[in-house]
Formats: C-alpha cells, structure tokens, sequence
C-alpha cells in the first residue's frame, strides 16, 4: 500500500538537504567544527587574543595533523554564516578562519559578512586551494602533499613550514623562493617533533636569519 505521509517526508527531506548543499556550495553555509576565543599561539600575531572559526574538510592529509577530526565535513553541520559571525562579533576584534582547509569553500560570503561588522579577518590555510575571500592577514602554511597555488604564494603576509624532518628545511627554502617579498618568514616544529627539532631550528634561524622561530605557545600555556 502506498504510504503517502512517507513519501513526502522523504521528498521534503531530499528538498531541504539539496537546498543546504546549494548554500554549501555558494558559502552561505559552512561546515562547521567549533568556534572558540583564545589565544593565538603560532606566527605573527602570537599572543593575542582572536577568535577562532574552525571548519570542517581537508583533503590535503598531513600525517601529523594534530585535527585529523575536521577533515571528513560531513562530520560537521553546516551553519549559517550570520550565526558564525552572530558569535564572532560578541568577542574579539580579530577571527582566524582555519580548519581542516577553508579554502575548501567559498569564504567570500564569510569574509565581506565579518568585515561588514568592522572584524579583522586572518586565514591559516595550507594554499593548496584558490583564494577566495578578503583576508587582512593570510597566513600560509604549504604542504608537500598538495602544494600551494600561485594566488597563496602572492598573498602571503606570513609562511609559516611545520619541520617535521630535515628534509623539510630544504623543503621551507622551496617555498620561500616563491612567496612575495613583504612575506615574514617562519619555522615551526611539529608538536611531536619539538624536542628533536626545535634546537635544530635554533641553530637554522641563527645561520639563517631571514627566517623566524613559531611555537605552539598555545600548548605549552595549556589553553585550546
């Protein structure tokens, strides 16, 4: 027998998600994994306060990544981004839009909604997708595993190389060599690693010293 009260259920609930996938798609929703405000503890702006929009989905699979749980969006819900910048303005000047890889998704409507409420916008973002967005500082930290396009490299304030190895100095030079001039440059050891490789950045920043040392203070302070 036909069961007419299901079928519409299901045509309603194929509606809704194709409807939700739709603003996916444009940036009007984005999955999101958490949002939180605290400290930033790596690069540049080290120390202050910001707040943090973590979204879901990244393909670029750094073994390493210490948020292997963003990576699967589909983890993650998709929330409108009045809510996410509804959250954001009630607590710092500053948002950092990090993942997973948020490059992954349109950030246009993201970013014109946070500066239309007078924020700061940051990005740390691996690059290995085109940008989009309006950034007032773009942090980039490229990965041997998908490397960064052209429009990271020239919009780079700051390129930030996680040295998990020694191969991966010679590695930070590679992409020093393409990043615009005005970029800061930084080393940062991989939190697993920071005991073998922090001296050994000590010593490389000594020698060479274009380039600055990042920790994960953030860790260290044991605050998120």
């Amino acid at each position: 027998m036909f069961n007419f009260d299901v079928s519409l259920q299901t045509i309603f609930k194929r509606m809704l998600q194709k409807e939700i996938q739709l603003a996916v798609d444009k940036g009007e929703m984005l999955p999101l994994m958490e949002e939180f405000y605290t400290i930033q503890g790596e690069g540049f702006y080290t120390g202050t306060a910001a707040y943090f929009i973590r979204v879901g989905g990244c393909d670029v699979g750094c073994h390493w990544c210490d948020v292997k749980e963003s990576w699967n969006a589909d983890l993650h819900p998709p929330t409108e981004i009045s809510t996410i910048v509804s959250n954001a303005k009630q607590y710092a000047e500053t948002v950092v839009v990090t993942g997973g890889e948020p490059l992954s998704w349109n950030m246009l409507p993201l970013t014109n909604a946070l500066k239309e409420e007078n924020l700061r916008v940051h990005i740390e973002t691996s690059g290995a997708y085109e940008v989009t967005g309006s950034w007032d500082w773009f942090c980039l930290s490229p990965k041997k595993t998908k490397l960064p396009t052209q429009s990271a490299f020239e919009l780079a304030d700051e390129l930030k190389v996680i040295i998990h190895n020694k191969h991966d100095f010679m590695f930070a030079e590679e992409q020093a060599t393409k990043v615009n001039p005005k970029a800061i440059l930084f080393l940062q050891p991989e939190w697993s690693k920071k005991e073998e490789m922090t001296p050994l950045i000590v010593d490389y920043v000594m020698n060479n010293p274009k380039w600055r040392v990042s920790l994960q203070t953030h860790k260290y302070l044991n605050i998120p």
